[in-house]
């Protein structure tokens, strides 16, 4: 398909995963289990929040939205890769194209954001808590969830305002399963440069600050606990932040090893299963780890089973 500029790219060709036809059934199979388990906890765990009022609190305010976040990512990406496995490779229109990777981004970008603060709350409610309530109040958290999310989509629609504003040329192939950014920008024949400019200059307060922020904050958390005297408060007082710690290790890692290492030294098969970790598997994680793990979301649960029995 040869095309000068981006309003004769009408289409763009996913080649999603490859393999035989059963390899591609079992992963559509685990991925259907997986998706209606995501959307089932996530939903479960805001409906928890919202309810009951052993959980309004800012730390489970923010798991709330954390769940929001993977319910936006799921359903932007998931249902697509469905169509993608069925028919062995997918087409999307460029706009729908950019449209799957503004929501994408956003919620990455507002999860990074996100993450970040729930560190600083496990900071101030573990190093000091006679302080918690003055700092981390309801107005407080409100502020900053709309403030991520407004400095998120906005982050998102510079990027696809400046792709769009490319020419491509070429094949409008792309090996990957849903859009992300830097297989697209592969298939332009004008200087992504300005685009690169700014993924680097943005990754500072996007993930550069977030993963400071987080890792200050633990640090003093892990001071603060080991000079605990007694076995019993310290392992208390880890296990408030232990599901949130796994929750941030996991995104990150796979999120630094996407966008941080150097591409050229990753298969494209590679790539692709490191992706697929954060975009479908991290938003499964989120809401079992933080219900398993956690006294108060089971206590909230077995409280509306009893109301409704």
């Amino acid at each position: 398909m040869q095309v000068n500029n981006v309003t004769d790219l009408v289409q763009i060709v996913l080649l999603g995963f490859q393999g035989s036809t059963q390899k591609k059934t079992s992963l559509l199979c685990l991925l259907i289990v997986v998706f209606l388990v995501t959307i089932s906890g996530n939903l479960l765990i805001i409906t928890l929040v919202s309810t009951s009022r052993n959980l309004h609190t800012p730390m489970y305010f923010f798991i709330s939205h954390l769940s929001i976040s993977d319910i936006l990512l799921s359903t932007d990406i998931v249902p697509n890769l469905f169509h993608i496995l069925l028919n062995n490779g997918g087409t999307m229109t460029f706009i729908g194209c950019m449209t799957q990777f503004y929501f994408f981004s956003s919620s990455e970008a507002y999860e990074c954001l996100l993450l970040s603060v729930m560190s600083f709350d496990r900071y101030v409610a573990i190093c000091n808590p006679l302080r918690y309530t003055s700092i981390m109040k309801s107005t407080f958290c409100m502020k900053l969830i709309i403030l991520f999310w407004s400095v998120s989509f906005f982050n998102s629609f510079i990027y696809v305002l400046t792709t769009t504003r490319l020419k491509f040329c070429g094949s409008n192939i792309i090996d990957h399963f849903f859009c992300d950014l830097l297989p697209v920008l592969k298939l332009a024949c004008s200087d992504p440069f300005p685009i690169k400019l700014h993924m680097a200059v943005i990754s500072i307060p996007f993930l550069i600050i977030p993963s400071i922020i987080i890792v200050i904050s633990y640090v003093n958390i892990v001071r603060v606990i080991l000079r605990i005297p007694s076995n019993i408060s310290r392992q208390k007082a880890f296990s408030t932040c232990s599901s949130h710690l796994i929750v941030v290790s996991i995104f990150y890692l796979t999120l630094f090893s996407i966008y941080i290492l150097p591409t050229d030294k990753q298969t494209s098969e590679m790539n692709k299963i490191t992706s697929l970790l954060y975009t479908v598997f991290t938003p499964l994680v989120n809401p079992i780890i933080y219900s398993l793990r956690n006294k108060d979301i089971k206590n909230a649960v077995k409280d509306t089973v009893k109301k409704c029995v």
